[in-house]
């Protein structure tokens, strides 16, 4: 069983019920932290020293105190884990159930496990422990499967958020080839971002631009 954990969490009733899974496992040293930018300090402090931690626990959103931080959420600490420590094991225990997001996370940051904050978060969590720590199989809560099936979602990329993010800064359509040039985004040609426009009203039924950032604010995809 792991050694060493690191819980990335800024609530103490949380850190409450992951304290009691760890300690019924016999994790021998967990450490809690409440922001980003302190975990990965910690982080880095324990390889260096030869004493590395061999699983995070994070949730994503954090709560703006007012204290100044470079990492804002568990998706930029994790990125940024990914950067110097590749092979961490990190299992993502959070409440946030948008498919884009946990499909990032999954296919782009490589996560061990996806574990939803419900009713059963707690035991899926401790499965979770044990199954990251025997196998390489990636762990999700039973819910949020759909997430990650390919049959059952489609797969938003980077290039649909560029065009999602533009609309909703009040970029006109016909200035997004233009603007997607200058920015080394590719494809910039108007039909393609014509074409790609239009397949995602149409997987979001959305009845215009408009409509669609709105739809996308609601998935979180911006």
């Amino acid at each position: 069983m792991f050694k060493k954990v690191l819980v990335v969490e800024d609530f103490d009733v949380i850190n409450s019920g992951i304290k009691t899974v760890l300690d019924e496992i016999n994790i021998q040293t967990v450490d809690y932290v409440s922001y980003c930018d302190e975990a990965f300090l910690k982080i880095k402090k324990a390889h260096l020293i030869n004493k590395p931690y061999q699983l995070i626990i994070s949730d994503l959103s954090f709560e703006n105190d007012g204290t100044p931080q470079k990492l804002k959420s568990g998706d930029e600490l994790i990125e940024k884990i990914r950067k110097e420590f590749s092979d961490l094991k990190i299992i993502v225990f959070s409440v946030e159930d948008k498919p884009f997001r946990i499909q990032s996370l999954y296919k782009n940051l490589n996560i061990q496990g996806y574990i939803w904050k419900n009713r059963n978060g707690l035991k899926e969590l401790k499965k979770t422990i044990h199954k990251t720590f025997t196998s390489n199989e990636f762990c999700i809560s039973p819910g949020l499967k759909s997430a990650i099936h390919p049959k059952e979602t489609i797969e938003i990329t980077s290039y649909d958020i560029h065009i999602i993010a533009q609309l909703s800064k009040g970029v006109l359509q016909d200035n997004l080839p233009r603007m997607f040039e200058e920015k080394g985004i590719k494809p910039s040609g108007k039909s393609s971002i014509e074409k790609r426009l239009k397949f995602l009203k149409e997987h979001f039924n959305a009845n215009n631009p408009a409509h669609l950032v709105a739809i996308a604010k609601d998935f979180g995809l911006i």
